[in-house]
């Protein structure tokens, strides 16, 4: 054969092969195809079928299965990872890049995470931090208020209520409702001093109490430990709790310490005589060797002002001496409770109705008077301008007012004593809420600063648009970080970030909580820190703080991308 002739032969046949290798290819493709299309079917009748049945044999179907699991599991390893953060970790170590994923309520991975979630949100480089922990709320009605949105909108994700001396009566009843009533934030309780007081005691509590009544009031202690309370707390200004000798909290302490917990203390005195109720809280926690929380540590009145560098010296040095002792603030120079607490407890002593009959007395309102007088001259104040109404249920018109304005309007008049008889009216007609504006911002950055600062807002959850309360509610978290880290360099945020979540993680003993750490609870918010603002005022209070875009309690998101979600996973917090 011609060599041209075998030229063409070759050719022709490498053609043919080509083509039925192409043949071949798409046979194998349109056969696997069609494998698929089987597999699809039969694998749910095969799945189904009970053993030694179906499609396929025993084995292959459980080695199918195992490969489902392990190709849907490959898909979405996490349900959330949050990509390309700045981590501060709640520790006060350095903050640094990296990833976060979540699991059924935990952080699953920090770091570089590889997998997928089956929610991927991109950071951007904001921040990433635990939860804030607010060591310092009045939420006894959660379960009424359960959005609790001025605490998400502040990046808070677990709240400390209880304090004052005030709780609900029963903890384990407030758990248990906290279970069957969604809320979106963790709650955490302290036992209250004069809820259980007044339990015990009754009408007749305007005096010290018996041996008899102060072991019943141990029991409640007790049972209240048992439910998971964090500690004890007092409000020794207020009904019933001031008439309580220091015998009297020791005795509770004792149960308390017995069982792991602190002692919380709103004290005697926060003004000039501060000194003597700091020695209190040091006699209860040496007799009672129980840890101690000091409340919104502050210096009110002008008279006091100006100690807090003393004051702080005081509480490191009986650190050495071995008391374990740490305080919270909130970041304003103006505090808030009842107007009525510029009056004699006792003359307060057995509710409104009692006290409308006292106060008309000839000589209780005029020691009632000389009281208040006093009291005005000790903390160098001239008059009661610095009390401004905040509601006042009797006549709203009078919110926003300060005392001499409300006088004016009431009597005409504005003297101290038009001021005093207007304070009494108030107080006989139910009583009002007021903001008192009595601090030094010196004072209160040096507080701010120490090591053993936490923060609390001493506020309860708001109903938007009611009344002229004290802004904290809105904006003391956003404060802190706006204002005392971004504008004022005064702390860093990784300090700032600790003193708002591992910190009070440990002293309140809330478990795998306040640190971004594996196998921790996924509480949660991402921020910029050059978007966090609050424009929250005295006199314009109802604005909600700003900045925090994404906030996780327990790994399910309440705030995604600034918009409030209708998710209420918040828990019970006890004891851990």
């Amino acid at each position: 054969m011609p060599s041209s002739a075998r030229a063409s032969v070759a050719a022709d046949t490498a053609r043919a092969r080509k083509r039925g290798k192409r043949s071949f290819m798409k046979g194998l493709q349109v056969k696997q195809v069609r494998r698929e299309r089987q597999l699809r079917v039969a694998t749910p009748r095969a799945l189904a079928a009970p053993a030694g049945c179906g499609s396929f044999p025993a084995m292959a179907r459980v080695l199918l299965l195992l490969l489902l699991s392990f190709t849907l599991a490959r898909a979405q390893d996490y349900d959330v990872v949050i990509r390309h953060a700045r981590l501060v970790d709640g520790t006060g170590a350095p903050a640094r890049a990296g990833d976060l994923a979540i699991k059924d309520g935990r952080i699953a991975a920090v770091g570089s995470v590889p997998g997928r979630g089956r929610t991927e949100i991109e950071a951007h480089g904001r921040v990433l931090a635990p939860g804030f922990i607010d060591v310092h709320t009045h939420a006894e009605d959660a379960c009424e208020l359960p959005q609790a949105e001025n605490f998400l909108r502040m990046g808070v994700t677990t709240i400390i209520t209880g304090n004052c001396g005030d709780s609900q009566p029963d903890i384990g009843r407030f758990f248990a409702e906290l279970k069957t009533t969604p809320v979106a934030v963790n709650v955490a309780s302290l036992v209250g001093h004069g809820t259980i007081r007044q339990a015990v005691m009754g009408k007749d509590a305007a005096r010290p109490a018996t041996p008899a009544e102060i072991a019943a009031m141990a029991r409640q202690v007790e049972q209240a430990m048992q439910a998971g309370a964090l500690g004890l707390s007092t409000g020794l200004i207020y009904v019933p709790g001031s008439f309580a000798k220091t015998e009297e909290i020791v005795a509770l302490a004792k149960v308390v310490a017995a069982h792991g917990g602190l002692y919380a203390s709103h004290m005697r005195h926060e003004n000039v005589m501060i000194r003597a109720a700091l020695d209190e809280v040091f006699t209860v926690a040496r007799e009672a060797h129980v840890p101690v929380q000091i409340s919104h540590l502050k210096l009110s009145g002008p008279a006091a002002w100006g100690q807090a560098a003393d004051i702080l010296a005081l509480l490191d040095r009986q650190r050495a001496a071995g008391i374990t002792v740490a305080q919270d603030v909130y970041v304003y120079t103006a505090a808030s409770t009842s107007l009525g607490s510029v009056i004699d407890p006792a003359v307060r002593a057995g509710g409104t109705a009692t006290f409308r009959r006292q106060i008309v007395d000839p000589a209780v309102h005029a020691h009632v008077v000389a009281d208040m007088k006093a009291s005005i001259r000790q903390g160098k104040r001239g008059d009661y301008a610095y009390a401004v109404i905040a509601r006042c249920e009797s006549d709203p018109r009078l919110n926003g007012k300060s005392v001499p304005e409300a006088a004016r309007l009431l009597r005409g008049n504005d003297t101290l004593d038009d001021q005093i008889e207007t304070i009494l009216a108030i107080q006989a007609a139910g009583g009002a809420s007021a903001v008192f504006h009595g601090m030094s911002e010196a004072d209160v950055r040096a507080f701010l600063v120490h090591p053993l600062t936490m923060i609390g807002s001493d506020s309860g959850i708001r109903k938007f648009g009611e009344g002229v309360p004290h802004p904290r509610g809105y904006g003391n978290n956003a404060r802190v970080l706006a204002h005392y880290v971004r504008e004022l360099h005064l702390l860093s945020l990784e300090e700032a970030v600790r003193k708002m979540t591992s910190l009070p993680a440990h002293t309140f003993h809330l478990g795998q909580r306040g640190e971004l750490r594996p196998g921790f609870v996924a509480d949660l918010v991402l921020f910029d820190p050059a978007n966090v603002a609050t424009a929250a005022e005295f006199t314009d209070p109802h604005h909600y703080a700003q900045g925090f875009d994404d906030v996780f309690v327990n790994g399910v998101a309440v705030i995604r991308e600034g918009a409030l979600t209708a998710a209420r996973p918040g828990q019970p917090v006890k004891r851990g």
